[in-house]
């Protein structure tokens, strides 16, 4: 297996389970969103024995010379886990190009070298935010797609680009993931999401505010059509995630018809705002300050899916809680309250 972007948030989570399960993993990170440090903790969650199965490269998917090279190197993969990626969503509005240039040209780069060297299973990390401001809910696989921002854009661009690509080639096997919100982290506290800078997204507000390294959480709106009038989204245990790679891995490896099929990967279950501080107040045992604030532009009421074809086609479900989620989540905080790196601020 070759895995982008493998020693982030959701690649390390993902990596574990893939090692325990006897794959040989190699790593490509180019470590801009990512801690080495990451490698020591996934050796202590798998053993020395899965370990041994690990290779990481630091590289960049834009780097068509580098990844070239380690494509020749390396034995044939049987497929490829792709998560690199910019992500931020506010960054992106003021650096299109850049996000258009990594998360399109290196996704290209990164298909034709693949083709050139015989890997043509390919799993793609997408996102909710493909279907731009839904109408309805729960969201199902087939509704319309759009996207309100350049780092949405690259997502929805970069599923067309599979897309035609499927249609050319039909050996091509592809499996598109369209993640709804990813929380929590793994239960041992080892490895968790470390954002850079500004977090882009509210869990990781509140576990800084919990661990004092804000005062506190902005809530953006709270006059929605809601249980209690703040924003409903679909939250997923990024744990429950990982799996969801696996079952999209016994898919590509099946006998059955794949060409290039789309999963939705969340719960089906929207948890407000303050439903998540509260979740979050239980797991800490302590008050999170929160400050009611405007709704941000473009944000919308409540946003969850229907997982119901990944159940059918892929035997999956989601089995974590949105308070199994915080209690890990603050596991991983009170451990590392800093991150990896620790204290640098």
């Amino acid at each position: 297996m070759l895995v982008t972007g493998g020693l982030g948030f959701i690649g390390s989570h993902t990596v574990v389970p893939l090692l325990k399960q006897g794959c040989n993993v190699c790593v490509m990170d180019n470590m801009f969103n990512a801690s080495l440090k990451v490698v020591d903790r996934i050796r202590t969650l798998v053993g020395d024995e899965s370990f041994a199965n690990l290779r990481v490269v630091e590289l960049d998917i834009c780097d068509a010379e580098g990844t070239e090279k380690l494509l020749k190197e390396s034995p044939t993969f049987d497929a490829c886990i792709h998560f690199a990626g910019y992500k931020a969503v506010g960054e992106s509005v003021a650096k299109p190009l850049s996000y258009y240039e990594n998360n399109i040209g290196g996704t290209v780069t990164l298909l034709k070298l693949l083709g050139k060297y015989g890997c043509k299973g390919f799993i793609f990390s997408s996102s909710a935010t493909v279907y731009g401001d839904a109408k309805e809910v729960p969201v199902l696989e087939h509704f319309p797609l759009s996207a309100t921002n350049p780092y949405g854009r690259t997502k929805l661009f970069i599923e067309e680009i599979l897309r035609d690509l499927s249609k050319s080639d039909p050996e091509w096997r592809i499996v598109l993931l369209r993640y709804f919100n990813p929380v929590g982290a793994h239960p041992s506290g080892l490895i968790g999401e470390d954002p850079k800078g500004i977090p882009n997204n509210l869990m990781p507000y509140v576990q800084q505010v919990a661990v004092g390294r804000r005062e506190q959480l902005s809530v953006f709106g709270s006059d929605y059509n809601t249980r209690d009038g703040t924003g409903s989204r679909d939250y997923i245990h990024v744990v429950d995630l990982a799996e969801g790679h696996l079952a999209a891995l016994r898919k590509l490896r099946s006998k059955d018809e794949v060409r290039c099929k789309v999963y939705n990967l969340g719960t089906g279950i929207g948890t407000t705002v303050l439903e998540i501080v509260s979740a979050f107040e239980k797991a800490c045992g302590k008050k999170i300050p929160t400050k009611m604030a405007d709704r941000r532009p473009g944000d919308v009421a409540e946003l969850f899916c229907s997982p119901s074809l990944a159940k059918d086609e892929l035997d999956w479900t989601a089995k974590l809680t949105i308070e199994d989620a915080c209690k890990d989540q603050w596991t991983w905080a009170s451990n590392n309250p800093y991150g990896y790196e620790g204290k640098t601020e």
